[in-house]
């Protein structure tokens, strides 16, 4: 292997510049074409878009040696990379990430409709070879990445519980990184999607949005389990308009009238979703995006895949210790005022209303209901997880039943809509509920 290292060139992969791929026959006659794609593997391997059935495709499996010619979009260099070809994978991560990126790049040529990834080529680089030096100085970079990255690790690891969690990583992609759209969702394995429960500069929150696995650059790092990050805006992999379209055209319009407004950008030119897992499952997704082309950088993708490891092992940290034993209810509930508001239940899918206005649903709508069902019947105030953990009425799934989590998804979704119902943390593992009108219960 040469003295230059593939992690120390990965700028010229960006696509800014395409890459030059030489083949030949067996007959050692000469082909050249330009490549859509280059994507960095490790140290040692990349991997091509294979995308028509050509001169290129019938040489690399006659003569799997092969030469590659990149350039440095920032400073002029060119290097030459002897291949190796190895194999071609038509699914999987690998596969998935570079099929998104190049939906990305066809969206902004113009050619979403010509330009289709059948297969990701697979190459060992045996040699790199610069063979033009630097024509301009390399610009400085806008921020010292790895520096960056260990504040952010450093204000996290002194986070006490998940709602601080959230809001701290929100906060340090804002200020330690520089990224000023982003947002959490968390893995729902009993609805197959992902919600959201936190978010960074965007008009509306959108805590509680959801979105399917497989939907989206979102949905698709999520089902894939790999980060994916796409340059320039493609309608392919939006994640707002094509799930509103499909239910407009379904004849499921009434239902939007209870969808959550997505948070995100309308017009994203650059986003990076990073799934966080942990102990071999999916716990959710960190999506940052900008309106800017070509932001994130594979620098920007590691700190992130970095930063999703600590976020998971501090999230199965704070859902797996034990909480103190429940402390005994010191007050009754005060006395509530003004006009009753009704508060209504679909059974099916735990929906619950305040009055016309949807509030939640799913495993964080059952929590609600059993919180009120108890205060009306009993005037109960003060709760804990372990005991809603217990309780038949939310049906909890037996595994990484994530509650925790849904609570601090509950508290936000009630505060930002207002609601005269609220969520107040007592301690760890212990709540208040506090209710500011006469509620009337309603099974519908």
């Amino acid at each position: 292997m040469s003295a230059i290292m593939l992690d120390t060139i990965r700028e010229c992969f960006e696509g800014v510049i395409p890459a030059v791929l030489g083949t030949a026959d067996l007959d050692g006659m000469p082909n050249a074409s330009y490549l859509s794609q280059v994507q960095y593997m490790d140290r040692e391997h990349i991997a091509l878009s294979y995308q028509f059935f050509n001169k290129t495709r019938a040489n690399i499996l006659a003569n799997p040696n092969a030469r590659l010619k990149v350039v440095n979009p920032h400073t002029g260099a060119q290097y030459t990379l002897a291949l190796q070809y190895l194999r071609t994978e038509t699914s999987g991560q690998l596969f998935e990430s570079m099929k998104a990126k190049l939906a990305g790049l066809a969206s902004h040529v113009g050619m979403a409709g010509v330009f289709r990834l059948l297969g990701s080529d697979v190459f060992r680089v045996t040699e790199i070879v610069c063979v033009d030096r630097d024509v301009a100085p390399p610009p400085p970079p806008p921020r010292n990445t790895l520096a960056a990255l260990r504040l952010c690790s450093e204000r996290l690891l002194a986070c006490r519980d998940l709602a601080q969690l959230f809001d701290e990583t929100m906060a340090c992609l804002d200020e330690k990184l520089g990224i000023s759209h982003a947002m959490l969702l968390l893995h729902d394995p009993q609805a197959g999607c992902l919600y959201t429960v936190a978010s960074h500069g965007y008009e509306h929150s959108g805590v509680g949005w959801e979105i399917p696995l497989g939907q989206g650059v979102i949905g698709v790092a999520a089902r894939e389990g790999t980060a994916i990050r796409i340059s320039h805006m493609t309608a392919e992999y939006s994640y707002s308009r094509a799930i509103r379209q499909q239910a407009e055209g379904s004849g499921l319009a009434q239902s939007l009238q209870t969808e959550i407004p997505f948070p995100g950008l309308a017009e994203s030119r650059s986003q990076l979703a990073v799934p966080i897992q942990g102990c071999e499952r999916l716990l959710g997704v960190l999506y940052v995006e900008s309106p800017q082309d070509l932001r994130f950088t594979y620098d920007d993708e590691d700190a992130l895949v970095t930063l999703c490891g600590q976020l998971a092992m501090a999230m199965h940290i704070m859902q797996n210790v034990p909480a103190p034993e429940p402390e005994p209810e010191l007050e009754s509930a005060p006395a509530v005022q003004g006009a009753p508001l009704v508060v209504r239940h679909f059974a099916d899918n735990d929906c619950v209303f305040f009055g016309n206005d949807y509030m939640i649903k799913g495993v964080a709508g059952a929590v609600l209901w059993a919180l009120l069902q108890d205060f009306v019947a009993h005037g109960k105030t003060a709760f804990s997880n372990r005991e809603l953990r217990l309780d038949q009425r939310v049906r909890l799934p037996d595994v990484s039943d994530n509650l925790e989590a849904r609570l601090v998804l509950l508290a936000r979704r009630l505060c930002e809509r207002e609601a005269p119902v609220r969520i107040e943390k007592t301690g760890r593992g212990h709540f208040r509920l506090c209710v500011q009108r006469p509620l009337q219960l309603a099974e519908a």
